[in-house]
């Protein structure tokens, strides 16, 4: 069976609102996070039953992005990514969204696009998922050497 590379994922959709898409090409490395999700076979690549899987990822996001993109803009801003990231159960400070727009707004607009977004909730649930696994009376709390450290975040990027 024939497997698809990341490759032409490149031109989906990088913003989407309501009413319209811009068709920027898609993050390379949001295409690469979403692939390597779904390539049980960890070819760098997804079969047509894993793409379904994909399509399905992607959809489900654009709902929820159009969800919290409340202005219909296209892009998620500083507001809305804390509207959404409060209703998916963190509780960030402001200071810390500053942050995540800086990161992944790549456009250095103060928001971000559709793809961006997706990244930014891929990265964050993996940094939670690896925290957590050290927080083991779960306050919130950890207590990592440097090398520790070092290896939960090479475990993410």
């Amino acid at each position: 069976m024939r497997r698809l590379s990341s490759a032409p994922f490149w031109s989906l959709p990088g913003s989407c609102s309501s009413f319209s898409c811009t068709w920027t090409p898609f993050n390379p490395v949001t295409v690469r996070s979403i692939i390597s999700m779904f390539d049980r076979e960890k070819k760098g690549g997804v079969n047509f039953n894993e793409f379904a899987g994909v399509w399905k990822y992607i959809t489900d996001w654009q709902n929820i992005f159009r969800t919290y993109d409340r202005d219909n803009s296209g892009f998620i801003d500083k507001n809305e990514l804390k509207q959404a990231l409060t209703g998916f159960g963190y509780r960030l400070s402001d200071q810390f969204y500053n942050t995540l727009i800086e990161k992944f707004d790549r456009q250095k607009r103060g928001q971000v696009a559709f793809d961006d977004f997706i990244q930014c909730c891929i990265v964050l649930q993996r940094l939670t998922d690896v925290f957590r696994r050290y927080d083991t009376d779960q306050d919130g709390w950890i207590q990592v050497s440097y090398e520790q450290y070092l290896s939960m975040v090479f475990n993410v990027v």
